[in-house]
């Protein structure tokens, strides 16, 4: 009965190994770029020209909101007061310190126009969805590193860099692909009468 009872533990034992052998293994739940939308405002038109995005330094936030354009964004965030304003290439604020312009920014025609400004980040590997936006999405990058793909192929940009938009409606998925925890700026300017975002697929 010894030997019987042994020989049948083995055969259990055996098979128990064999199908934990075949049972799948559940891939890790993909983390989300976490996004916090900062400060937006809706205009009627845009300005003419080429346009870019200005960012600028300000001692204080009341300094930065009364130096404020109509197509001005302002916050504080990382300890600086920072001040977003789409105008023509090279201009300035009087009272800030210019930190970069990126452009010139994609447009669409719309009747009326939304500014936003995001905060965005996560750790390493996190991603958005896939979607698109009825507007350009322009990104700053305060640390880590950005991946931007869409069907045109994948841009980076590191701390202290800058992603220029993409056309009105383009399919894209963004990425945190650095050592350390990607913390961003996404400015838009998007068709007002649209919806904000929208899923999509490559």
């Amino acid at each position: 009965m010894t030997a019987l009872f042994t020989v049948l533990r083995r055969c259990t034992i055996g098979l128990v190994a064999t199908a934990a052998a075949f049972v799948p293994l559940q891939a890790p739940a993909q983390t989300e770029v976490t996004v916090t939308p900062v400060v937006e405002k809706k205009i009627g038109e845009l300005p003419a020209g080429p346009l870019y995005w200005r960012i600028e330094n300000f001692p204080t936030l009341a300094a930065a909101q009364a130096a404020a354009s109509p197509t001005s964004l302002a916050t504080e965030a990382s300890g600086k007061v920072w001040l977003f304003t789409l105008g023509a290439k090279d201009g300035s604020t009087p009272g800030g310190s210019k930190v970069t312009q990126i452009g010139p920014v994609p447009v669409v025609a719309a009747p009326q126009y939304l500014l936003r400004l995001n905060r965005a980040g996560g750790p390493p590997g996190s991603k958005t969805p896939v979607h698109s936006h009825p507007g350009s999405e322009t990104f700053y990058v305060l640390a880590g590193q950005v991946t931007v793909t869409t069907p045109s192929g994948a841009t980076h940009a590191d701390a202290g860099g800058s992603m220029n938009g993409q056309a009105g409606d383009t399919t894209m998925q963004v990425a945190s692909t650095g050592a350390t925890d990607l913390d961003q700026f996404v400015m838009f300017v998007v068709d007002a009468t649209k919806p904000f975002s929208t899923p999509a697929k490559f």
